[in-house]
């Protein structure tokens, strides 16, 4: 991080000792710097810097900086005024310099005071500074330091270095990837501290690009140092006496960083080739997105300081309030306005509208999920505290290391956290206090301020069931998200597709309930918007939405057919086929269930599902309740199918087949199953009407043979003695489904006047509700089933 500070003293010797009575001549505070005139400066007339021994840099007007230059403990007022006035090119006098030393110069602790002591000076502290400062290295140090790397700047080099960096990232981001690197680091503690350890020591390397570029354009680059940026360490570099340098030097010093950056990410490479280590391509990566977080200009990192550069105006926050009261019609002609070179002012303006509003957002979005920071940190705060008691008590140091770092780092944000908004509140106290001294109407207006500031922080971090929860995996932290948490009177709208909404659940009795922590899979039937309500009568009403709970179905019990279909490879095709021929006896109890399941979460693909199930019952059979259930649902599914398809043929015979008629029914079995071995290969659109093909001849076969139906060619009959639903007949149930798009899926409106049992008498998980069995030649198609089924709510 390139910060504002300056080098040695520009004082040219001791002051001279004045006689008794008189003021001694005015002479330089120590350590006082004078940078000159900025060049390339996006000011109309361009300031001039001064550093004083803090490292605070001053801007000053061209007049306050001559009578400062003028200043050199010997001189007069009327000889500096002199020295001053001709370099001005206007006519000074002593009084003005007494003026200016008064009101200006001494007030900014750049003078001695009258009496030859060191003015005590208070340094600014703005809100986005760096804090806790250490120096570890001295001016001449980081000089001698650095002075190697300034070669690093001979344009073939930058050239070079810039390709293969390009060519590093292409290579690991697009083509290697980053899923073997970030296994093996993670299977190896020892692999994660040195990735740690390298991307700590090239943000120290990082600073060393900021000085050599200096070096290399001329200035001369001051300490070097560790402090606290915002919420995380950071390294700062004193490269201050760059402004002696035009704009381009100036750019190239600000971009010296993040070309520093590239080197340590070619290197890196040039390991990796050799070791073929492939943690160590992680570093890469590190250096990526060191490089564009850098770049953002709303804060004090590189690309703050290059657009300061680029307009050559220095300090950008200090336009921001002369900038947004410019913007006011009556304010226009505000001489602190109009100070900025107009294409300066155009690029400063759309910078203060860009970042105000993104820095204002930030601080409100901070102060509202505060809560639910705490409450994820202080959860895995525990978590790595106990993992980190375990790894050393197993001796595992590595391990134990990783965990305290990770400690630190949730720690650490936390606290930046609480350091802002405490300051920024001491700040909002203090300086409404101020303003309002001695007036009592605007005292009381800013204690009401107060106090519904306070109220409404209060609101916001009041415990509740949900205001600490700990941020889970599955939720996504979109801005709607962080508003429904705030509001959530304004999630209560109805089921949409492709939205998150609140619904009912219909849930059977005794089961158990899915929470956030463990969600379970659910189909979710929303009505279609417009829907005519019942008894036509024209208007529309808000139809309710149901969810249902949905598992992986049980597996068929004896005499049952399933065929289940499951697919989460993208742009894959799974084909589940199962078919069954079943004989049932005189007096056994027939309730044999054919189900076809086709689900999938995945994209570009495919789950299909054929059961077909034909049975027959020999003789008399007192209960004869066959089910046949499908069901085809997809989650998060981009251009997918699931087709789930069952049928089932239920028919009663007199007695056995002949031994023809068995003859027949068998090399009928053989085509169909051969058929259901090359289903793949047949269209969809086809496989229900071949399906029923079947079905016929089959029934055909048994109503041509004399032993199963008297008579001969007649149709079957059903038992003397049966229970509702056991004529025989068939009852085909496709279920396709089809979508094109992530998110809920497709939707499936109620059939009017519509309920629900959340008991049914055959629950069956994910499947649509038993269809009566038809009466002789009918068939029933049970409801298509469309759906995509996201964690019940």
């Amino acid at each position: 991080m390139t910060t504002l500070h300056g080098g040695p003293s520009a004082q040219d010797g001791p002051p001279v000792s004045a006689a008794p009575g008189t003021l001694p001549p005015p002479a330089l505070a120590d350590g006082v710097q004078l940078i000159g005139e900025t060049k390339g400066s996006g000011y109309k007339q361009a300031p001039s810097l001064v550093r004083r021994a803090d490292g605070q840099t001053i801007q000053l007007t061209r007049l306050l900086y001559l009578v400062l230059e003028a200043i050199d403990g010997r001189r007069s007022l009327e000889e500096i005024a002199q020295h001053a006035g001709s370099a001005y090119g206007k006519p000074v006098n002593a009084g003005n310099v007494q003026t200016l030393i008064d009101s200006q110069l001494l007030p900014l602790g750049l003078l001695r005071l009258a009496d030859g002591s060191q003015p005590e000076v208070k340094k600014s502290n703005p809100l986005l500074g760096m804090r806790f400062r250490y120096s570890v290295t001295d001016p001449e140090r980081t000089r001698k330091l650095t002075a190697p790397f300034a070669t690093l700047f001979n344009p073939l080099i930058v050239v070079a270095v810039t390709a293969a960096f390009l060519a590093t990232c292409w290579w690991v981001l697009m083509v290697k990837g980053l899923a073997s690197a970030t296994h093996e680091a993670f299977a190896n503690p020892s692999l994660v501290l040195l990735i740690l350890l390298v991307t700590v020591l090239s943000a120290g390397f990082h600073e060393f690009g900021h000085a050599a570029a200096a070096r290399r354009g001329g200035a001369t680059p001051g300490a070097m140092g560790t402090g606290l940026y915002l919420m995380w360490p950071a390294f700062y570099t004193d490269v201050t006496d760059s402004y002696r340098l035009g704009r381009a030097g100036r750019i190239r010093t600000d971009l010296g960083g993040l070309y520093f950056n590239a080197i340590v990410a070619v290197a890196i490479m040039g390991v990796w080739w050799a070791t073929g280590f492939d943690a160590l391509l992680l570093v890469v990566v590190t250096q990526i997105l060191q490089m564009v977080r850098q770049l953002m200009p709303m804060v004090r990192f590189d690309g703050y300081h290059i657009l300061a550069d680029a307009t050559g105006v220095p300090d950008l926050f200090q336009r921001i309030k002369p900038t947004l009261l410019a913007l006011i019609p009556w304010r226009k002609t505000d001489p602190e306005a109009r100070l900025l070179k107009p294409w300066a002012r155009v690029v400063v303006t759309v910078w203060v509208l860009v970042t105000v509003p993104l820095l204002l957002f930030s601080l409100v979005t901070m102060v509202l999920t505060l809560p639910r920071i705490l409450g994820t940190a202080w959860d895995n705060g525990w978590k790595q505290q106990a993992m980190l008691s375990h790894s050393a008590a197993s001796g595992d140091f590595a391990d134990a290391a990783v965990r305290g770092l990770a400690i630190i780092c949730i720690a650490l944000p936390v606290l930046g956290i609480f350091y802002i908004l405490l300051r920024l509140g001491r700040q909002f106290v203090t300086g409404l206090w101020q303003r309002t001294r001695g007036k009592a109407l605007q005292r009381g207006v800013a204690m009401a301020a107060i106090a519904a500031v306070t109220a409404g922080l209060a609101w916001a971090w009041w415990p509740g069931a949900e205001t600490y929860r700990p941020v889970q995996p599955y939720e996504r932290g979109t801005l709607s998200d962080i508003t429904t948490a705030v509001f959530p009177a304004a999630s209560t709208k109805a089921m949409k597709e492709g939205q998150a909404g609140r619904t009912v659940a219909l849930w059977p009795a005794g089961a158990k309930k899915p929470t956030r922590e463990d969600p379970q899979l659910s189909m979710v039937l929303v009505p279609r918007e417009g829907s005519a309500p019942a008894g036509g009568s024209g208007t529309t009403t808000a139809a309710p939405s149901w969810v249902f709970p949905f598992d992986k179905p049980a597996a068929p019990e004896e005499g049952g057919n399933q065929s289940l279909a499951v697919n989460t490879t993208d742009g894959s095709v799974v084909y589940d086929v199962a078919f069954a021929l079943v004989w049932a006896d005189d007096g056994e109890d027939v309730r044999n269930t054919n189900e076809a399941y086709a689900f999938a979460s995945c994209k570009d693909c495919a789950a299909v599902a054929v059961g077909f199930q034909v049975v027959l019952i020999v003789g008399q059979a007192d209960v004869v309740v066959p089910e046949n259930l499908s069901a085809a649902a997809n989650y998060n599914c981009l251009r997918c199918l699931t087709y789930a398809l069952a049928s089932q043929l239920v028919l009663t015979l007199d007695g056995p087949l002949s031994p023809d008629g068995m003859s027949r029914l068998t090399a009928l079995w053989q085509q169909i199953a051969e058929y259901g071995r090359n289903l793949q290969n047949v269209p969809l659109s086809e496989i229900q009407g071949k399906l029923n093909g079947f079905k016929e001849q089959i029934m055909e076969i048994v109503r041509t043979d004399p032993s199963a139906t008297p008579g001969g060619a007649g149709t079957p009959t059903a038992p003397a003695t049966a229970s509702p639903g056991a004529t025989p007949g068939s009852t085909p149930s496709p279920s396709p489904t089809t979508t094109d798009q992530p998110g809920p899926g497709a939707t499936v409106p109620p059939a009017p006047d519509a309920t629900l049992d959340p008991e049914p008498s055959q629950p069956v998980d994910g499947a649509t509700e038993p269809a009566p069995a038809p009466g002789p030649g009918e068939e029933t198609a049970s409801p298509a089933t469309t759906t995509s089924a996201p964690p019940a709510p």
